[in-house]
């Protein structure tokens, strides 16, 4: 359940945590979970964020740590996901549970880690190969205003805000994440500039997920999602803080 890394990096092992939030995800969860690659993972937690169905029992049937959260949103999830994290954890994984991801990807974003290129790895599904009809056109447009936005305020050139990513446990704990909803993914990638991450994008697979989106799936979750994204932006746009961090693209 360890990682063995090439002999030029410096430590020999490392230990790699996977959270899942996951709502109303029955039909996918398992498909999640099974297509894991485990030998490579130390951890894994899925939050059921009040799930009504049978997520929580399929997910602990093949495996995983479950932990419930009560109080609805994305980050709200992945904020009660990190409370379960062993603490001699190293790398951490934010992976969806609506099989809309490829699990067994999860090696990609984390190479540049283990090699020491990167410190955050964003999984891209602009630069990756899409399943026709995966996006939504909102979500493809707010992606682009999104990352259009925070190139114009920090000079860096994101592709995606996509959820599936990894990042070093002691860079995660730098940023001090405090978003509970649709924000989650533009606050981490902005508070990696700001704290001057090595930071790089991969391309990713990306294929139409199982079941109703609860966020891109309705006209209310896209509005309140794109209204917090901006806010986001425009809310650290305008405290000013300096980006210096180079970004690579494999």
């Amino acid at each position: 359940m360890y990682i063995q890394l090439s002999p030029s990096v410096e430590k020999p092992f490392a230990k790699i945590a996977v959270i899942i939030p996951a709502l109303n995800e029955e039909k996918a969860i398992g498909h999640v979970l099974a297509e894991l690659p485990n030998k490579l993972i130390y951890q894994v937690i899925v939050v059921d964020n009040g799930s009504r169905d049978l997520t929580s029992e399929i997910a602990r049937r093949a495996g995983a740590e479950v932990i419930f959260e009560p109080k609805r949103g994305y980050g709200a999830a992945c904020l009660r996901g990190l409370s379960l994290i062993k603490p001699d954890v190293d790398i951490i994984v934010f992976l969806d549970g609506d099989y809309s991801d490829y699990p067994e990807e999860i090696n990609l974003l984390i190479a540049p880690i283990l090699n020491n290129l990167a410190d955050m790895v964003i999984g891209s599904r602009a630069l990756g190969m899409k399943e026709k009809g995966s996006l939504t056109p909102q979500q493809v447009f707010g992606n682009w205003l999104a990352t259009r936005l925070i190139k114009l305020f920090w000079g860096f050139n994101y592709s995606d805000l996509g959820p599936f990513r990894a990042i070093r446990a002691k860079s995660l704990q730098q940023l001090k994440m405090q978003d509970h909803n649709f924000g989650w993914t533009v606050e981490m990638q902005i508070k990696a500039l700001k704290h001057q991450l090595k930071i790089q994008e991969v391309p990713v697979r990306y294929k139409k997920r199982l079941g109703k989106s609860k966020i891109s799936g309705t006209l209310s979750g896209t509005i309140k999602a794109g209204a917090k994204i901006l806010y986001l932006i425009a809310k650290y746009g305008l405290i000013g803080f300096p980006a210096q961090s180079q970004t690579n693209v494999s």
